[in-house]
């Protein structure tokens, strides 16, 4: 007889790493805006990042971008984390942009996480989910690869399994 209650968390854990975790406006929330396109431009914003300073997507106009939307509670988010830090370490120096936009966490949570795990990727705080909301964001990890001319060539849904995997996106924005 199968034990209901061992196969089932084994079975929720694994739905969650293959699709990614949920997040987004409440049933009763407010609606989200229209899902950025590929071949548009990403939206712009601006967010502070840990040391408080502000930052926004139209400072990096004319280089290649990466921005991932994330959180530490977030499984699959986790478990892509030292994947996109060797990215940032062998990439930023071919121009690439890196922004991890961590959603509705406190600085000092994603600051305990980042120097926890040995991370040093730019990260920004969307701690009231408004950029979030901006991009449509339902379901993390969600990475957008954006081109030198702001227009986004690729949304990626999911975490990915590899550097390699990040590596393949990369190779279509960045020269």
């Amino acid at each position: 007889m199968v034990n209901i209650k061992v196969i089932l968390p084994i079975v929720l854990t694994a739905m969650l790493l293959v699709t990614g975790c949920i997040t987004g406006p409440d049933q009763n929330g407010p609606t989200p805006a229209p899902d950025p396109e590929v071949g548009k431009p990403a939206p712009d914003f601006q967010l502070k990042n840990l040391e408080g300073q502000f930052v926004s997507l139209s400072g990096f106009l004319g280089q290649p971008g990466l921005i991932n939307f994330w959180a530490t509670w977030c499984p699959p988010c986790r478990a892509e984390m030292p994947y996109l830090q060797q990215v940032y370490e062998e990439w930023s120096d071919k121009g690439l942009v890196m922004l991890a936009i961590d959603i509705q966490e406190s600085a000092s949570t994603v600051r305990q996480f980042m120097e926890s795990n040995d991370l040093s990727l730019p990260i920004l705080l969307d701690s009231q989910a408004d950029v979030a909301q901006k991009y449509n964001i339902t379901n993390i990890p969600t990475t957008f690869f954006i081109d030198k001319d702001g227009i986004i060539q690729q949304k990626v849904v999911g975490g990915f399994p590899s550097k390699a995997a990040i590596e393949e996106e990369l190779r279509q924005i960045v020269p």
